[in-house]
């Protein structure tokens, strides 16, 4: 029996590259987004809003409608708005959690109980090293990866006697539309503010950083995790991999508190680059 799976995000970047290559395996996709002229072709387009949530839920239920169950899920959708924590509005702040956090739990609420009655089921989560270490004017955006981790540990604990699987799949540094969108808001949220030229120098450097195809790794090498959780029959409960993930994480973990704060400030500097042995 063909599973049927749903992506989210799925019209660029991880979300788009996984849904082609689940569908190609000659699984049932739903690509979950809001431009879903851009959906892939070979999976079936799907209008959603993570912020809406009577969109999640005429989502959910047009594919149970059309397939009777929802074998996995899928959840990449999100975005990244830097700035600093005084001059990011709590509005904002609210938008970044409620996509990143609360649009991921309503979906996978929405999912869950079908998954449970029938024994079988499989939640991919796609998280970031971000959920593990601080990065210079990423605070909501880290809270939101923070949290998704955590959500995450909790869900697995739960539905594992159901036979329910849960997944953290956590990104490095992948080229995407993440970082000139990331650098964009962080001059949005700096301009004219205390903050304003180590905005610009960190905005500046995260462009020429995303201009380097040496120091990203493609969406695909994300998708490959994505579709190894998928399919493995015991998945591991968190898959690592891009760019500089692991240094990040042990990093963060490792160093003393004042470094990392150090290392991270030094991106707000003119001059700075990624130093290459990072990754």
């Amino acid at each position: 029996m063909k599973q049927v799976i749903l992506v989210t995000g799925a019209s660029s970047g991880i979300g788009a590259a996984a849904a082609k290559e689940l569908a190609a395996q000659g699984a049932i996709v739903y690509g979950a987004a809001r431009r879903v002229e851009r959906i892939p072709e070979g999976v079936l387009p799907l209008k959603m809003d993570l912020a809406d949530e009577a969109s999640v839920k005429a989502g959910v239920e047009r594919i149970l409608q059309e397939q009777g169950r929802i074998d996995v899920l899928v959840n990449n959708a999100g975005y990244g708005y830097f700035g600093p924590i005084e001059t990011v509005t709590l509005e904002e702040a609210r938008r970044q959690v409620e996509v990143n956090v609360f649009g991921l739990a309503a979906l996978t609420q929405l999912v869950i109980p079908s998954m449970r009655e029938r024994g079988y089921g499989r939640i991919v989560n796609v998280a970031s090293v971000a959920g593990h270490s601080v990065l210079y004017f990423g605070g909501w955006y880290n809270v939101s990866k923070f949290a998704v981790e955590a959500f995450s540990d909790a869900l697995r604990m739960e539905l594992q006697p159901f036979g329910v699987k849960v997944v953290i799949i956590e990104p490095g540094a992948i080229r995407t539309e993440w970082g000139p969108i990331a650098a964009s808001h962080l001059r949005e949220s700096s301009q004219g503010t205390a903050y304003a030229q180590p905005g610009e120098n960190f905005a500046a450097n995260i462009e020429q950083t995303y201009s380097s195809e040496k120091l990203f790794s493609k969406p695909e090498v994300v998708s490959r995790a994505v579709v190894k959780a998928v399919n493995a029959r015991r998945p591991r409960t968190r898959y690592r991999v891009g760019m500089g993930a692991g240094f990040m994480v042990h990093a963060h973990t490792l160093l003393p508190t004042r470094w990392w704060d150090a290392m991270m400030r030094m991106m707000g500097g003119k001059k700075f680059r990624l130093p290459k042995f990072l990754f």
